[in-house]
């Protein structure tokens, strides 16, 4: 029988680590703030976070924004390889057998090559590439349905992110739906200080860092085509139509892969290059404030699975105007102002509205920080714990 390298506790678990610190979206937060609530809740267990090729400076920053420095039974590893396919056929089976772990978790893709005895968790953001596939590389498109079929058949246990998400998992893939797991999101660091005060000299600050004007409509995320910005800017457009001093505040990286070309185009033939402002990439630290001085928060998606920058928005008292979609109305309730999103017409009735009645602007901002105190990574740390104890027991889920 192995050695458990590193053993202190119960289960040995093993967690892929490699997007944390890379400055990507979603799924660098949740598995970054999942791991942090896990520090704080669990000494019972040992934990590997691995990950590819990194500096000892990088792996001290690690532990640091993982929450894990000076706590025993949580180890960082760098295993080597960045790329994906070593990773997966060589890297990780490697490190399973010689960590003797008992649960592996990752994203997406399973590795290749893992005993039978390892229980495999993978976790489900969205399976956007699924139903848009021409949103996506010809490459990622051949890559993803080649493996994520094999992935969800040899996961012992699927986790999603929200009851859509799964239900899209069961209707698009061959899985029982008894073998996926819903556990939501929640805020990310900072937002959980909610409403905390401004001191002149800090928002003049942050304005001035990210060139930001005295009233702005604010969106945060990625540019991909399925976040549908190019119809938020034709709605903008007829808002300045009504409102002259408008200006939209666009929160994210616009040179990413799969950036939407059309965004470029629409606001060049709309002539609003000067109203539409992108600060470019906005700190951990600041986004918060950011959001927060923000007089509307608007996320026009066609698909999500979870849109965890709506709860953020709401717990920052920001009133939220969203796509009329399932996934939305699961994490924001009756508590923000829908819209379809393909109806410019629509939404730019609703934005001239939260932007001119104070009185539903201050309502909306109400309900919605109500409804986000009702996630926490707190108790979706504490169902992953169960899922891992059922899986090692093996008892059914």
């Amino acid at each position: 029988m192995q050695r458990k390298l590193y053993k202190t506790g119960c289960m040995q678990i093993g967690i892929d680590i490699r997007n944390i610190g890379k400055q990507r979206t979603g799924d660098e937060k949740v598995f970054l703030h999942l791991i942090q609530a896990l520090a704080k809740l669990n000494a019972e267990n040992t934990y590997i976070l691995c990950s590819d090729e990194r500096t000892e400076a990088e792996k001290m920053r690690l532990r640091n924004m993982l929450g894990v420095e000076g706590r025993k039974n949580f180890h960082i590893v760098f295993l080597g390889s960045g790329n994906k396919f070593l990773w997966n056929a060589w890297v990780v089976p490697r490190a399973v057998r010689k960590f003797a772990l008992d649960i592996y978790h990752t994203q997406y893709i399973v590795p290749f090559f893992l005993p039978k005895s390892i229980k495999v968790v993978t976790h489900v953001h969205d399976i956007s590439f699924k139903v848009f596939p021409k949103l996506i590389s010809v490459f990622d498109r051949f890559f993803l349905a080649l493996l994520m079929p094999r992935s969800l058949k040899r996961a012992d246990m699927i986790i999603a992110v929200s009851q859509f998400t799964k239900d899209e998992i069961v209707s698009k893939y061959d899985v029982f739906s008894e073998k996926i797991q819903v556990i939501p999101n929640a805020v990310s660091s900072g937002f959980e200080k909610t409403g905390e005060f401004l001191y002149n000299s800090a928002v003049k600050q942050i304005r001035a860092r990210y060139h930001l004007p005295e009233k702005y409509i604010a969106y945060v995320g990625t540019f991909q085509p399925r976040k549908n910005i190019p119809a938020l800017l034709r709605a903008f457009a007829k808002l300045r139509e009504r409102i002259a001093d408008a200006k939209l505040v666009l929160i994210g990286n616009r040179q990413a892969h799969h950036t939407d070309p059309e965004i470029d185009r629409c606001i060049k033939s709309l002539r609003i290059e000067k109203d539409v402002l992108f600060p470019g990439y906005v700190s951990d630290d600041d986004l918060p404030s950011v959001v927060r001085l923000a007089s509307v928060f608007v996320y026009p998606s066609i698909y999500e699975g979870f849109g965890m920058p709506i709860l953020e928005a709401m717990s920052q008292c920001v009133p939220v105007i969203a796509s009329d979609i399932a996934p939305h109305h699961e994490v924001a309730g009756d508590s923000v102002r829908y819209f379809s999103y393909a109806d410019i017409d629509s939404l730019t009735e609703i934005l001239y509205d939260v932007c001119t009645n104070e009185v539903s602007r201050k309502q909306s901002a109400k309900n919605g920080y109500s409804r986000s105190l009702l996630f926490s990574w707190e108790k979706s740390a504490l169902k992953l714990l169960k899922l891992y104890k059922k899986l090692d027991s093996g008892s059914n889920l």
